[in-house]
C-alpha cells in the first residue's frame, strides 16, 4: 500500500510503515529473548504515538511507555477499538506531578515514580476513587549512577507504603548510561548496584526491566536482567525504543545483530513546488552562501528548518529525487529549501522528494548535524502530517 497525501493540504508529510514497525518490533523482541517494552514516547520519536501504538499491540506488544501522563492518555484512546486481549500496559516513564495523579488512575495508566510526593499524590487519588489495598501498581525507578531520576535506596522508598495503601510496587526499574559501548564497566557496575538494590529490598516483584536498543545487543545486560528477576521471582523485560523505528546506534567493540535486520519505518516527503534556471554566478538563499559555478537548474521544495529539516543540511545535505541523489544549496530556510536538479533533466514540478527514507538514511543528516538520529526523527515538526501505510 502507498500513501498519497492528499491534494488540499501543504505538500510535505511522512509515511509509516506499519509492516515494517511490526516486524521491527518482533525481530527486536526474539533477540531480547524476553517480553519487551515499546517505547513510544515523545510522540513516537516522531512517528505519531497514535499511529503507532495499535500497530504495536496488534504485533504483540504487552507494553507501551510513553513520557507523561498526557501522552499516556492520548495512546490509550487510540487503543480504544482493539479487544481486551490485545489492549497493552501503558508505562509513564517519566513520574507524575501535581494534578495528573488523578487522571493516571482514573485510566489505570502504570506511573514510574522515585519521590515521596509522587507516591502520595497516587495514594490520594486511588484512595478517592476507592481502590482496594494493594490493587494500583507502580514502577519504582532506581538510580544507579545517572544521577537523574530514581531512588538511592529501594528498601527505604518501600518502607513509606503502608500495608493498606491502594499502591503496590509492580517492578523495579534502572536505566544505563554506558549501554552503546559493549562491555561497559559503567553498565557492569549500575547492573551490580541494581541487584545489590533489589535483594536489599526483599520486595516480591512482578517485573525487573533496564536497557535501551543498544542494550539488547548486549548480551551481558540482558542475562544480568534475568538474573536480577529469577532472585526476586519477577519476570524479566528489556526496553526499546529506536530499534522499533529501524535503526540502532553503532555499539563500540561488537557487532549489534539487531541492527543489521532492522528496516526504516519512516519515510518523509516533499515535492517539487517550483523550479528555475539561473545562470553562472547567481547566488542562492540567505547570505549567498551558494553561488552557481555554472549554469544550474534549481528545484524548490516547501520545506524548511520549521518542519526539522536541519539548518547544519545547508549546502551539504542532500534529497532524493527520481532514484537520484539532489544536493541541498543555499541555506536551509524556516519554510523552504533548493535543491540541485541539473543532473535530473527530467524533475518536473509535483515529483516526490524523499527527505529522509530509503537512499537518504537518518543517520546521514545527524552526522551532518552532529547529533544522534533520535533527535532527527524527535525534531520532525507537528505540522508533518504522519500517514500510516
Amino acid at each position: 500500500m502507498r500513501a498519497v497525501e492528499p491534494n488540499h493540504v501543504r505538500p510535505v508529510w511522512a509515511e509509516i510503515s506499519a509492516s515494517r514497525l511490526a516486524t521491527n518490533y518482533r525481530h527486536t523482541r526474539g533477540a531480547a529473548g524476553m517480553e519487551l517494552l515499546a517505547v513510544i514516547k515523545a510522540d513516537g520519536y516522531g512517528h505519531g504515538a497514535e499511529l503507532c501504538a495499535p500497530v504495536l499491540a496488534g504485533a504483540g506488544a504487552a507494553w507501551l511507555g510513553v513520557t507523561s501522563v498526557e501522552e499516556g492518555v492520548r495512546v490509550k484512546a487510540s487503543l480504544g477499538m482493539l479487544p481486551s486481549f490485545l489492549q497493552p500496559r501503558i508505562l509513564i516513564m517519566c513520574g507524575v506531578w501535581n494534578g495528573e495523579a488523578a487522571v493516571a488512575v482514573e485510566h489505570r495508566l502504570t506511573p514510574v515514580i522515585w519521590e515521596e510526593y509522587q507516591l502520595r499524590l497516587l495514594e490520594d487519588a486511588a484512595r478517592a476513587r476507592g481502590l482496594a489495598p494493594k490493587s494500583f501498581p507502580v514502577h519504582v525507578e532506581v538510580d544507579t549512577g545517572m544521577a537523574r531520576q530514581g531512588v538511592t535506596n529501594l528498601a527505604a522508598f518501600a518502607a513509606l507504603i503502608a500495608e493498606d495503601s491502594p499502591l503496590r510496587i509492580e517492578s523495579a526499574m534502572t536505566h544505563l548510561g554506558s549501554t552503546e559501548e559493549a562491555g561497559s564497566p559503567l553498565n557492569r557496575e549500575q547492573m551490580d548496584r541494581f541487584a545489590a538494590q533489589v535483594k536489599a529490598s526483599s520486595l516480591r516483584l512482578e517485573w525487573i526491566h533496564a536497557g535501551n536498543t543498544s542494550g539488547v545487543d548486549a548480551g551481558q545486560i540482558l542475562a544480568q536482567i534475568k538474573e536480577i528477576a529469577a532472585a526476586c521471582g519477577a519476570q524479566p523485560m528489556a526496553r526499546s525504543g529506536l530499534a522499533l523505528y529501524g535503526y540502532a546506534l553503532e555499539l563500540t567493540g561488537a557487532a549489534p545483530h539487531v541492527r543489521q535486520i532492522l528496516q526504516p519505518v519512516m519515510a518523509w516527503k516533499t515535492r517539487i513546488l517550483s523550479l528555475r534556471d539561473v545562470p553562472a554566478g547567481a547566488t542562492v538563499g540567505y547570505n549567498a552562501t551558494f553561488t552557481a559555478p555554472a549554469p544550474m537548474r534549481l528545484a524548490l521544495i516547501p520545506v524548511g528548518y520549521a518542519d526539522g529539516l536541519r539548518r547544519e543540511l545547508s549546502n551539504c545535505g542532500r534529497v532524493l529525487l527520481r532514484e537520484a541523489h539532489a544536493p541541498i544549496v543555499g541555506r536551509v530556510s524556516m519554510d523552504l529549501t533548493v535543491i540541485d536538479v541539473t543532473h535530473i533533466p527530467d524533475a518536473a514540478i509535483g515529483d516526490e522528494v524523499t527527505l529522509i527514507g530509503d537512499g537518504v538514511p537518518v543517520e546521514e543528516q545527524a552526522a551532518i548535524a552532529g547529533t544522534i538520529p533520535y533527535e532527527i526523527l524527535c525534531g520532525i515538526s507537528e505540522r508533518v502530517m504522519r500517514i500510516l501505510v
